[in-house]
């Protein structure tokens, strides 16, 4: 609507737009973000981020739904920008407490729909296909798929046309010339928004910030496989890499069928997702090529080629087990070549370490990305980075997907690339950003705690994690005394238990102290007053605290058991 004053017509104010980070800024990991306008909402990406040593027993990290759950009337749709695990992982999660539809390219809703299914969630949702290029209106948005290469195929940008404006997500991408599937990142497409209105604000992917120069096309990664498999000849390969990792997949197995290789595939993800890209089309491989596992042994060793999961050293998964020798498919031989086609995740090294190790042992010679030219990351360094500023030419600029340092370095080039350092917003996860007719700024923070997953059970507290890291590192102690109820006389005890504390055979004097302290704390708690089991409990376990902080300066877990007779 227009109002006019003394003849001229006033732009009517537009409706501010808010992004809020629930994940992925300060970590590697549970990507998701939520843009609003009008009253109405739509989710970027639902990831998951693996456990670190200090989650002892944790099986999945996940963001914090809270906001999200909320806010969930408001949900017109989720986006997943590509099938990797720290972008749709938590989908399974999320829909237990909201119902959306998911939109992403058919590979990547097939990639999503297996877990979707276990979990009996597929009533929550609609899976809707999009395609490179499509523009179409989710609910209350007007959004565009944009092809970006990266390491899964049939990855997107994302673009947001919005009442302040394009945002543009640029998803995980690199600036490949030469992929392997040749569908390259749509650079000119994000030039022509540039030059149509412009860009309000980017958001771009910060994993490599910090490195310079640019990343290795895909195709250089297969000259260096074609090369181990020529020097291979007569000995058995084993290749673990990502099961998402396509063109690796596709380059694979090209090189076997020129060596006259039949492929086995080995591990669960491997098996759905290779039969999920060659329905598609996006995976060509000749049935002829291929063998069932099992009958690898019926072969000579040069003609087989094993394609792996487990490359990030995960304690089930099928390398491992191949290094701790309990595969039940088949067993590493002197001889055997291994190939770990990846880099370890950020918190990985010591697993993977392991595995290698495990290989080695078992007479197999191990190539990894230290020795030689066999993975190529999926992200952009600082030359493509750079690039994609220099195309978009945003007037807004939030540096995601990345650890706080990764983030920081991004914000910098932003602004050596020319964007007002005014407009270069530095967030973490639970800060949100607002776009309004006067500029960019800060919004409200929401909650975007860890959701730590163990087993099939979400919301595992910090409680729980506290207590399995007392447990871990200082052990505990547990005390079993039997008393009167009437009198508060010790019957029976108390007997102290101990695990992770003292060898009892080697402490006999000090668990004799620790048995005086507990009678003592019990007959001074109720000293002939009314047996209160809360009051006693207490006492027993601050006595008890403060002899073994006292004899052995360390505070293991206390557990008071008092039974009443």
């Amino acid at each position: 609507m227009r109002s006019l004053r003394a003849g001229v017509s006033v732009k009517p104010v537009a409706s501010e737009v808010r992004v809020t980070f629930l994940g992925g800024l300060g970590e590697i990991g549970r990507n998701c973000l939520a843009i609003e306008h009008s009253g109405r909402m739509i989710i970027l990406d639902c990831g998951i981020m693996f456990p670190d040593p200090e989650m002892p027993g944790i099986d999945l990290v996940l963001p914090d739904f809270h906001f999200l759950v909320e806010n969930k009337n408001k949900i017109d749709g989720i986006i997943i920008s590509h099938g990797h695990e720290d972008h749709m992982g938590g989908l399974a999660y999320l829909l237990r407490e909201i119902s959306a539809p998911i939109y992403s390219s058919r590979l990547t809703l097939q990639m999503a729909r297996g877990r979707i299914e276990e979990a009996g969630l597929t009533t929550k949702t609609e899976f809707v296909a999009v395609a490179d290029g499509e523009r179409r209106m989710i609910g209350a948005f007007d959004v565009e798929f944009i092809p970006v290469t990266h390491s899964v195929p049939n990855g997107f940008a994302t673009a947001f046309h919005t009442p302040q404006g394009v945002i543009l997500h640029s998803g995980d991408f690199k600036l490949d010339m030469t992929p392997v599937d040749n569908r390259r990142t749509d650079l000119a497409r994000i030039g022509a928004l540039a030059d149509d209105g412009g860009i309000r604000l980017l958001l771009s992917d910060s994993t490599n910030a910090e490195s310079p120069g640019y990343t290795a096309s895909e195709r250089s990664v297969g000259a260096t496989l074609r090369t181990i498999f020529a020097e291979a000849k007569g000995h058995r390969i084993v290749v673990a890499c990502f099961a998402s990792h396509i063109h690796r997949v596709q380059q694979l197995a090209d090189a076997a069928v020129v060596e006259g290789r039949r492929i086995a595939l080995l591990g669960r993800s491997m098996l759905r997702n290779v039969a999920i890209a060659r329905e598609l089309g996006l995976l060509t491989i000749p049935e002829a090529a291929l063998i069932e596992i099992d009958k690898i042994d019926d072969l000579l060793p040069g003609q087989v080629l094993v394609l792996s999961t487990g490359s990030q050293g995960e304690p089930m998964a099928a390398l491992s087990l191949l290094a701790a020798g309990e595969n039940r498919h088949f067993a590493i031989r002197e001889g055997d070549v291994v190939v770990l086609s990846s880099h370890a995740i950020p918190g990985n090294e010591w697993a993977v370490a392991k595995v290698m190790d495990g290989l080695a042992r078992r007479g197999a010679e191990v190539i990894h990305s230290g020795v030689a030219h066999v993975h190529e990351s999926g992200h952009a360094k600082q030359g493509e980075l750079s690039t994609m500023l220099a195309v978009s030419r945003p007037k807004s600029f939030v540096p995601v997907h990345g650890e706080y340092r990764h983030l920081l370095r991004h914000s910098r080039l932003a602004i050596e690339m020319g964007v007002d350092p005014d407009n270069v917003l530095l967030c973490e996860d639970g800060d949100s950003v607002v776009l309004t007719d006067a500029g960019i700024d800060y919004g409200d923070g929401v909650p975007a705690g860890y959701l730590f997953v163990d087993g099939i059970v979400g919301n595992m507290s910090d409680g729980v994690l506290r207590d399995r890291k007392v447990l871990a590192e200082e052990g505990v102690i547990v005390v079993v005394v039997t008393i009167d109820g009437h009198t508060g006389e010790i019957l029976t005890g108390p007997e102290i238990i101990t695990r992770g504390w003292v060898h009892a055979a080697e402490a006999e004097e000090l668990l004799d102290d620790a048995r005086l302290a507990v009678v003592r704390a019990i007959e001074s708690a109720h000293d002939g007053k009314a047996v209160d089991l809360e009051t006693i409990r207490r006492a027993t376990r601050r006595a008890l605290g403060k002899l073994v902080s006292e004899r052995t300066k360390r505070r293991p877990m206390i557990v008071p058991v008092l039974m009443e007779a």
